[in-house]
């Protein structure tokens, strides 16, 4: 058996079931293993920690499958673990109010680097590490078996691939269909979802609860979406009654798109103004205008996938909220979002309260807002939380 040991004192992660293994931690490497190949991981006394996945390129070296020396890494491993996953998700309220959900969430259900989609009988698919590029196979076997969907999309062209030595691939891989305009319900709206070349997998099912509370405020207010790509929160407001939405996305395909929502449902399209323009650039351009909101959106892409980027992450944060707060009216609200993974909470917190004070106003937190149940977070990797939001009222 091929093996991967510890320096001395860099068990502590792995004994509170950390998934993770840095390169920088590793004392040595026995025997040969290859890239996704599995290792028994020994502390420096030789103790076995935990079975695991060995990616050769990658700063994390290793992730583990099981903390159980003795379970066996095999076929049956994969269907228990994606029949637990499924598991999870039918019995969620979400499943009873729409045909899309996340099905497996990577490491946070025990199987690190796997993303699955579901859209109505479209699964989208991302191997993402080494270890499940290497059960690749099995796994679309099982998920095939276990779902009953008619076709599998593969959308591992994400950049982490690069990191793990991996190149990008994308295409059917299990039946072949139509999938450019999936359509799919969510509490009663219609979108189309494009799985082949929309961002990520397609559709931002992590803000899925998100859109149903700003659905929720946005009766009888003006709202401005800052970052509307298919038009998920702007369709949500004006399903809420609001009686204006200016929505700003800088991908015309992504617009196109968002049209095709907005005509999918029984909603007064007169009231929505789809602008093709930089979110940036824009906001700026209404703030010259002396323009006001009742309620800003603003969900802009990930600015800093890791830590190292949070400083140039932070200034960009910073100058939409300062925009968005000063095109709030008094009493307007601010749902304000991140997905980078290297902006925490706490830091995200304090550029909103940043940009308050540079906007000159005075505004306080109202609500918190996290990934929908179908994106859970093991308690033992807290990397899994990336998305955070806030609703900040402004005084």
């Amino acid at each position: 058996m091929m093996e991967l040991q510890l320096k001395s004192g860099r068990e502590k992660s792995l004994k509170r079931h950390h998934p993770w293994i840095f390169s920088g931690a590793v004392e040595r490497v026995n025997g040969k293993p290859g890239r996704g190949d599995m290792v028994d991981v020994r502390d420096a006394h030789g103790q076995t920690l935990a079975r695991a996945a060995y990616s050769p390129d990658s700063q994390i070296r290793a992730r583990v499958w099981s903390f159980d020396s003795a379970e066996e890494v095999d076929a049956a491993f994969f269907r228990q673990r994606l029949m637990q996953a499924l598991a999870l998700r039918e019995a969620l309220p979400a499943a009873k109010h729409g045909n899309a959900l996340r099905l497996v969430h990577a490491e946070s259900d025990g199987l690190p680097g796997l993303i699955v989609d579901r859209y109505a009988d479209v699964l989208v698919v991302q191997f993402l590490a080494a270890g499940v590029e290497r059960w690749r196979e099995p796994i679309l076997d099982a998920l095939a078996e276990l779902t009953g969907c008619s076709a599998i999309y593969e959308r591992s062209d994400a950049e982490t691939r690069k990191l793990e030595g991996l190149e990008a691939r994308a295409g059917f891989v299990r039946g072949n269909r139509a999938a450019a305009r999936c359509p799919i319900i969510e509490y009663g709206l219609n979108f189309k979802v494009d799985v082949e070349q929309g961002q990520k997998t397609g559709f931002f099912l992590d803000q899925r609860e998100n859109r149903q509370q700003v659905r929720a405020l946005a009766g009888g207010r003006e709202v401005l979406d800052g970052f509307c790509y298919t038009g998920g929160f702007a369709i949500n407001a004006l399903a809420g009654g609001a009686t204006r939405i200016v929505a700003v996305e800088s991908s015309a395909p992504s617009l196109e798109v968002a049209r095709e929502n907005l005509a999918a449902n029984a909603l007064d399209a007169s009231r929505v103004e789809f602008v093709h323009a930089d979110a940036f650039a824009h906001l700026r351009t209404l703030r010259d205008r002396a323009a006001q909101f009742d309620l800003v959106v603003l969900d802009p892409p990930k600015f800093a996938p890791t830590a190292a980027q949070a400083k140039n992450a932070a200034r960009a944060y910073k100058d939409i909220n300062l925009l968005a707060l000063k095109l709030l009216r008094p009493g307007g609200l601010l749902a304000t979002f991140s997905c980078s993974g290297g902006v925490d909470p706490s830091l995200f917190q304090s550029i909103v309260a940043g940009a308050a004070l540079d906007a000159g106003v005075r505004a306080k937190i109202v609500e918190r807002y996290s990934a929908a149940a179908d994106h859970p977070v093991a308690l033992e990797f807290p990397e899994g939380e990336y998305l955070k939001g806030l609703l900040v009222l402004r005084a």
